[in-house]
């Protein structure tokens, strides 16, 4: 038995947010934007959006794609670090309730930019314990809501979307080439995060003692760090898929990684020795939208026709936490 991909989805918002919009406020320029960071423009949720309602649509897109009925859909993994509510209830069981899945389970996942890796390697073992289900990965972020819109070190990279995946499972044994890895360093947790939370109080009762309103929580990120993690991490993933797939990274067709920012992919495509047209790209015209960012790629790229039936990709992301996860596709299966 092995897991394939399906069908691809993904929606991103109306409102197009260009580096020309936003400069006087970061007191930059829109070349210096895009010199340091690929990125010319960004889509941004309008206010009736969230990240529900943008996974639905990516979602309802995805099982287009795939032929798939809401009642053939048995599991619902939904990433976001923007999630609708604070923390319950999850936001894949508001999408469930948008698709009509009566028959899925339903939650959310949360590990930051590896997030759609994470979760694609958790659908895939649940549709091999249970084959003839299908799954949804959805992977859908508001980062617009997030973040100081003022602040240098991050307003100018993040932007809003969704992309979703229908898994199912197909007889056949796994190709050879599929690999995957997961991993986590907490001790860096500090390097990229957001205040709130229940991890403190405001007032040492809270029976007693209630809180008062609290100031908008943004996203904090120690921008050096994060680079030098990124550039390691990333090479790391793919050198050990490949090491253990028995090839070289020139056997990879195309690398389909976490878009944060194009000086990362740059790096990291001159350390493997792979040319920068194998690594795809869309930070110039969406943003790093977390872990929205390698499904709405892989969107991109199947509706463009540029995903053939064995091709070897490999997905890797990285993030808050610290996560990282890498996975090697002997496309369509995972």
């Amino acid at each position: 038995m092995r897991v394939r991909i399906a069908g691809t989805g993904s929606y991103l918002p109306a409102r197009v947010v260009t580096n020309d919009e936003i400069v006087s406020q970061l007191q930059s320029t829109a070349e210096w934007i895009f010199s340091h960071t690929g990125i010319v423009s960004r889509h941004v949720a309008a206010p009736e959006e969230s990240a529900a309602t943008m996974g639905a649509v990516a979602a309802r897109a995805a099982m287009a794609a795939a032929g798939a009925d809401p009642a053939d859909i048995g599991l619902i993994i939904l990433t976001t670090i923007t999630p609708d509510y604070s923390n319950y209830p999850s936001t894949a069981c508001l999408v469930q309730a948008e698709l009509g899945c009566a028959n899925a389970a339903a939650f959310d996942l949360s590990a930051a930019c590896s997030g759609f890796v994470y979760a694609l390697e958790m659908a895939k073992c649940h549709l091999l314990a249970h084959p003839g289900r299908k799954a949804l990965v959805i992977s859908s972020e508001v980062l617009s809501r997030s973040i100081d819109w003022t602040d240098r070190s991050n307003a100018m990279l993040l932007g809003d979307g969704a992309g979703a995946v229908v898994l199912e499972t197909a007889p056949g044994d796994a190709p050879q080439f599929v690999r995957s890895l997961l991993g986590a360093d907490g001790a860096g947790a500090g390097l990229i995060h957001r205040g709130g939370g229940a991890r403190r109080f405001p007032t040492a009762d809270p029976v007693h003692m209630p809180a008062g309103p609290e100031g908008m929580a943004y996203l904090q990120m120690d921008g050096h760090a994060v680079f030098t993690f990124a550039v390691r991490k990333l090479a790391e993933i793919l050198d050990t898929l490949c090491r253990e797939s028995g090839v070289g990274p020139e056997a990879l067709d195309l690398v389909f990684a976490h878009q944060a920012n194009a000086r990362i992919l740059d790096a990291v495509a001159r350390r493997m020795k792979l040319p920068m047209e194998r690594f795809y790209n869309n930070l110039k015209t969406v943003g790093n939208t977390s872990s929205a960012s390698i499904p709405l790629c892989l969107d991109r790229a199947a509706r463009e026709g540029a995903l053939k039936d064995g091709m070897r990709l490999a997905l890797a992301g990285f993030g808050s936490g610290l996560t990282w996860a890498g996975s090697l596709v002997e496309w369509p299966y995972v």
